[in-house]
């Protein structure tokens, strides 16, 4: 296999960023409603992008290691990222009392520009594997 682990990290933060332009445009949306409908949905886009962005973080932070790090590092990650977006959705609307629906729009949408972006960043990346 001839990809590393610098590789996997620069290809989670192109979906990052998709994440931010997809929370950045469900905010502008949203911004018809009001600017704490924006707020909300910057709030719920944002736990979103952040969780992906630590899930990343913990999953290639490390460098190279052995299938079974790897794997404890990737589910790990995957932990930290939703235990994120959990108290991020809770804090926005429980605590700071925005509007639910933006902030779950937000967090649907950098959800669905996770989903999308995989497309997009996989054949732009010049990583090969053989396998």
């Amino acid at each position: 296999m001839l990809n590393s682990a610098a590789s996997g990290w620069r290809l989670a933060l192109r979906v990052v960023a998709f994440q931010a332009a997809a929370t950045l445009a469900t905010a502008a949306a949203c911004y018809a409603s009001g600017p704490r409908a924006a707020l909300a949905a910057l709030a719920g886009g944002g736990a979103m992008a952040l969780g992906s962005l630590l899930a990343a973080w913990g999953a290639f932070g490390g460098g190279v290691a052995g299938a079974g790090v790897a794997l404890g590092r990737l589910l790990l990650g995957t932990a930290v990222k939703w235990l994120v977006v959990i108290v991020g959705l809770y804090l926005a609307m429980a605590v700071w009392k925005l509007p639910a629906v933006p902030v779950l729009a937000g967090a649907a949408m950098a959800a669905a520009a996770f989903v999308v972006s995989m497309r997009f960043v996989t054949q732009r990346s010049t990583t090969r594997t053989n396998a």
